[in-house]
């Protein structure tokens, strides 16, 4: 499988890895910029070039039938959303339940232009005390671009400022939608 998806990676799309993803069981791995629905697609592709198994959460009702197969296949883990629950101690208690969670998310929280990330993951991370990794999906460069893992530390806006430098410049697959 994973010579069928370096194939498709690398030389069909024409795409190019810069990084390699850290040898960690438990991690948030952020992937910016979230600007159309293909992410989904080629984050799961990826994770096969790479060979490691990332999940992500989706709402409750995603893991029913008729498709609730597919998103327990891919990594996916149903979460409760609704307005009652608390998305980010939900997670934490995912981390503490499981020996393996690399949880991926899109901290902009939509797929449409933002200033700002949502602060969620950096909760998560802080909480669940695992370390943060940073993946670009940059449609310019054609290239996702790995970082280092890092933990949070006690100043949030030198994190974020950290944060924001990696993504300088990436452009999403709707450019003008691009954080």
């Amino acid at each position: 499988m994973q010579r069928i998806a370096r194939f498709i990676y690398f030389k069909l799309l024409g795409w190019k890895l810069n990084g390699d993803f850290p040898n960690l069981d438990k991690c948030v791995v952020i992937v910016v910029p979230h600007t159309h629905w293909l992410d989904f697609f080629l984050g799961l592709l990826i994770r096969k070039v790479i060979k490691e198994e990332i999940n992500y959460i989706g709402k409750k009702s995603l893991f029913k039938p008729p498709f609730g197969w597919f998103f327990r296949w891919t990594g996916g883990a149903p979460v409760d959303r609704s307005k009652n629950s608390n998305t980010v101690d939900a997670i934490v208690q995912i981390f503490n339940e499981r020996k393996v969670f690399r949880f991926a998310l899109a901290p902009e929280g939509t797929r449409k232009k933002v200033d700002k990330l949502r602060t969620g993951f950096y909760h998560i991370a802080q909480k669940a005390n695992v370390p943060i990794v940073m993946v670009a999906f940059d449609f310019g460069k054609k290239e996702i671009k790995i970082g280092k893992p890092f933990f949070t530390s006690d100043d949030p806006a030198n994190d974020f400022e950290k944060i924001h430098e990696f993504y300088k410049g990436v452009k999403g697959k709707i450019p003008e939608y691009s954080f």
